[in-house]
């Protein structure tokens, strides 16, 4: 079929329904939802069998709905309504909680139900949520209502006619999610933040200065005066709750764009008291801690948990730093485990914003970044001694995907997505070696390919092409599990001596042929016309990025409908 994929933009959730539908065999076109008026002309011009909206922050026009029909994705049991499903269902600690498939109709979230799917909740941010049990859901049940309505004679029921559902709520306000300092313990805080993470953050303020507060983050043993900020630890603060205390990792000020806790009150929290960790070691109590290590035996691994997959120059660094020291153990194999939600995404695009807004230079600090980057990169294409695994449990892009490829051996999660490209940033050439890990891996032409489509990747795509290694079933946890029994046999296997030998002779024919220094030299005179050149289309999408701007158009990669000469098949 023809399915028209109308969103507000192209999300996690868009990106996996339009691989698994394609993958289904289905022709698919996107459109931005941006007016009634351009929604109506798409339509036109597309003439899809069925209209598909999985991100949607307005109503479908009745000029398309009243004609076609068109299956909203709900992040809600069946019978819920509200744009603030999510939210209410984390901050009141659901235990269980549901996508629906619903037909649009002149009523909000009230149309008939096509298809629907629960799940377990866990602790987490909203965000995480969405990114994974919230997804794997819709993909589920959007399979099952495109082939109910591609086989025909499906009668879509009525929520009312479901024994167990929700009810409408209304949109939920900051005043919904205030915080009291002086009463709140620490569940009651995380559970309020992370009910608000990713948009909008949860309205308070800081050093008597409002903001909103997102990436929050437990500690077991540090204590002070509830609603005291009383320490700090690289990018985070610690404020106290009257049982404890929570991290407070992000935050954005009223008159500026979301930034690291520590250098958005910067200034404020420059006489706050350090509360470092000792070691790279991984904590064995909760506590904020970006990037831990950990270690069985001969097995080695190190996790960096960035929010949203952005890597600073400073934690570019960072990283570097515990990946040498990583590097001088006694293991055969160090897996790169990212983080939760996300691998890797690059350079940090809101701190490179940050340095335009004072008296520092965003090409300035987009060097220091990339070439941070690269550092980084070089560090685990030069592992001599173990073999390095990049363990992607969670989404990865641009140069993190890059990063990855850095490793010896890149294994997916089956859910994750991958978009290794830079070309959407405003035509950014990108670097991190990038022209020498993929070809190697794909082949030129699909190289090329992988650069000038800029669609997402799955796993099964990936592994297919060679990008990926491998691609495990499961949740996060699972995946996890798997991947260190794997990579733990892996290292006690009694070929790894010869494996080894074999990457370093590799690598020394690699050298010969083209220095790694060349293919630096190479991407970064292209960087370097992003950053400072005549074309300032890089500083521009960046600047629209970090501030959510939103969309003017659908991009022509994705709006297959509005290429020249298109013709209905």
């Amino acid at each position: 079929m023809r399915i028209l994929l109308l969103t507000h933009a192209f999300n996690s959730l868009t990106q996996r329904l339009d691989a698994e539908l394609r993958a289904c065999g289905h022709r698919i076109s996107i459109e931005f939802d941006i007016a009634d008026s351009v929604t109506e002309e798409a339509v036109a011009l597309f003439r899809p069998d069925l209209i598909v909206a999985p991100y949607l922050r307005r109503a479908i026009a009745e000029s398309v709905w009243s004609r076609h029909v068109c299956l909203i994705v709900h992040p809600g049991i069946v019978g819920d309504r509200g744009p603030s499903a999510l939210d209410w269902a984390i901050q009141e600690d659901a235990r269980r909680w549901g996508v629906t498939v619903l037909q649009a109709t002149g009523e909000m979230d009230a149309g008939p139900v096509w298809a629907s799917e629960d799940f377990a909740m866990r602790s987490a941010k909203k965000s995480s949520l969405y990114r994974n049990e919230v997804t794997q859901a819709a993909c589920r049940a959007v399979l099952q209502a495109v082939q109910r309505f591609e086989a025909g004679g499906y009668a879509a029921q009525s929520p009312e006619s479901f024994a167990q559902r929700g009810s409408q709520r209304a949109p939920m306000k900051q005043a919904d999610r205030r915080l009291d300092w002086q009463r709140d313990d620490s569940a009651t805080v995380l559970r309020r933040i992370r009910a608000a993470d990713g948009f909008p953050g949860l309205g308070d303020s800081l050093f008597g200065q409002p903001c909103q507060l997102f990436d929050a983050w437990p500690e077991s043993t540090l204590r002070g005066a509830p609603g005291a900020v009383i320490a700090r630890r690289e990018t985070a603060l610690l404020r106290a709750t009257v049982d404890g205390a929570v991290w407070i990792g992000h935050v954005k000020r009223s008159d500026s764009i979301k930034l690291p806790a520590a250098l958005a009150f910067e200034a404020e929290a420059a006489d706050l008291p350090q509360a470092p960790l000792q070691s790279w070691w991984r904590s064995d109590v909760p506590t904020w801690q970006d990037i831990a290590y950990a270690e069985d035996g001969p097995l080695g691994a190190l996790y960096f948990e960035f929010y949203n997959g952005a890597m600073s120059s400073a934690q570019c660094e960072r990283l570097r730093a515990a990946l040498q020291w990583a590097r001088q153990r006694p293991t055969g194999v160090l897996l790169l485990m990212g983080g939760e939600d996300f691998w890797s995404n690059g350079i940090h695009l809101n701190v490179i914003e940050a340095a335009s807004l004072g008296q520092g230079s965003a090409a300035d600090e987009s060097w220091r970044n990339i070439n941070a980057m690269n550092d980084l990169a070089l560090e685990l294409i030069n592992s001599p001694q173990q073999i390095t695994i990049a363990a992607l449990g969670g989404n990865s892009g641009a140069g993190g995907c890059f990063l990855a490829r850095a490793c010896d051996l890149v294994w997916a999660r089956e859910a994750v997505l991958l978009n290794p490209h830079y070309r959407n940033m405003g035509n950014l050439y990108g670097s991190e070696y990038w022209t020498y890990l993929l070809p190697r891996r794909v082949g030129i032409e699909t190289a090329q390919a992988i650069m000038r489509d800029r669609q997402p990747l799955t796993a099964r795509r990936a592994l297919e092409i060679g990008f990926a290694d491998a691609c495990l079933p499961g949740d996060a946890p699972a995946f996890r599990a798997e991947v260190l029994r794997q990579a733990g046999a892996l290292a006690a296997a009694p070929g790894l001596g010869e494996q080894l030998a074999a990457k370093r002779e590799q690598r020394q024919r690699d050298e010969a042929a083209k220095p790694l220094a060349a293919y630096r030299e190479e991407e970064l005179t292209q960087m370097r016309r992003n950053f400072y050149g005549f074309d300032p289309s890089y500083h521009i999408a960046r600047h629209h990025f970090v501030r959510k701007s939103p969309a003017s158009w659908t991009p022509r990669h994705l709006a297959r409908h509005r290429e020249l000469g298109w013709k209905v098949p």
